[in-house]
């Protein structure tokens, strides 16, 4: 029997998922369908739904649908209920639908698998919207010295590392306010999307110091030019993408895949 899954989005014609979970199910042996699916933005629900009546077993949740995953969940892990929005549902045996968050856990991953240690670092994360939300935790448990939110809004850094208070050394702060050095800097905005740039110290890294962008393209973004001619080591978010879907896989196949000769193919294909 051939299990079926899916990534929800709207719009999601150019999700790299599909590939993605093909070629684990591939490496692994696992017989297992991944499709996309562009859910009417205003019945993401509903269309979840269909899906499990028609026998889905569970699904990736992309933009804009991981806060209307979150509702719908009838279990949330840990993890998911403090980022407030779910990027993996399961369905149980009796029906019920579990939902996780994985986007942290790729974050850190990535970030292991190019040697930047993030035990003991000074860490600042630029953005206080939901792609922040989702890392906050996993960064915290890494054993970070700190954590700094800055966002436009200082009101809404503050907020949000106040939600997070008991996880670790976190503070909030206004872009205009960051005081650096440090060892990790990893951009949450949908700036580079724009081709912007928030309001940046030229002091803001450490020696050997990392630029991170969650964004990822076949060009640099302004972020990571930005970074790297100030010295900075730079990375962006598309091993995050695959860390993320290879966790998401393990949930659901009780395997593991390896990642490295799949971010070799896709930067390849960028």
């Amino acid at each position: 029997m051939t299990d079926r899954y899916a990534v929800f989005g709207n719009p999601i014609g150019h999700s790299r998922s599909p590939t993605i979970h093909a070629a684990f199910a591939e490496q692994t042996g696992e017989a297992m369908r991944y499709a996309a699916i562009e859910a009417p933005k205003a019945d993401f629900a509903g269309a979840w739904r269909r899906f499990v009546a028609e026998g889905g077993s569970g699904a990736n949740v992309t933009v804009p649908f991981k806060e209307a995953a979150f509702e719908l969940a009838d279990t949330l892990t840990a993890r998911a209920r403090l980022a407030g929005a779910v990027n993996t549902l399961s369905v149980d045996a009796d029906g019920a639908t579990h939902g996780d968050t994985t986007d942290g856990v790729g974050l850190v991953r990535d970030l292991a698998f190019h040697a930047a240690p993030l035990d003991g670092a000074r860490v600042l994360l630029l953005g206080a919207g939901g792609a922040s939300r989702g890392v906050i935790e996993p960064l915290l448990a890494a054993n970070v010295t700190s954590l700094t939110i800055a966002n436009r809004t200082v009101a809404k850094a503050r907020a949000l590392a106040e939600l997070f208070a008991e996880c670790g050394e976190i503070d909030g702060c206004g872009f205009e306010d960051v005081t650096g050095p440090f060892d990790v800097v990893i951009n949450a905005t949908s700036a580079s999307l724009a081709g912007d740039l928030p309001p940046l110290p030229d002091d803001l890294f450490l020696d050997g110091g990392v630029a991170y962008d969650m964004m990822y393209a076949a060009e640099p973004t302004v972020f990571l030019r930005w970074a790297g001619d100030r010295g900075a080591r730079t990375l962006d978010g598309l091993g995050m993408l695959i860390e993320q879907a290879a966790a998401s896989f393990a949930l659901w196949r009780g395997v593991t895949p390896e990642t490295r000769a799949l971010r070799e193919q896709l930067r390849r294909a960028l």
